[in-house]
């Protein structure tokens, strides 16, 4: 089992944002960027308004696992940026929803 690359710095994550398409889904919006590298990088980012930091890093797992199971299938050379939409409820949040979202998340963005 390969590790998912990720971006770490806040200069990653801003570049992203804001040169990036995005495109969103009801809990999660995708941010994707050019790299012009081999492989796919990605960031999650959550808001520490969504609730404490257990809730916050089981999402992160969620989505993280998610890409995994994907990660694939999807085109390569990218920077990738998935955010919590804060509005949305975490309370029945499981690997599913998750999941679905973030195939959708690619087909809309042509990626697959």
């Amino acid at each position: 089992m390969r590790k998912v690359k990720t971006l770490k710095k806040n200069y990653e994550f801003k570049n992203v944002l804001s040169k990036g398409k995005f495109y969103i889904s009801h809990h999660i919006v995708m941010y994707v960027k050019d790299n012009n590298k081999k492989d796919n990088f990605i960031g999650i980012a959550v808001s520490t308004k969504v609730g404490n930091a257990v809730n916050r890093n089981r999402i992160k797992r969620l989505i993280r696992e998610s890409y995994r199971y994907e990660k694939d299938k999807i085109k390569k050379g990218n920077d990738i940026v998935f955010m919590w939409n804060k509005k949305s409820d975490i309370e029945n949040i499981n690997f599913k929803i998750i999941h679905k979202e973030i195939i959708d998340l690619f087909d809309k963005a042509n990626m697959v």
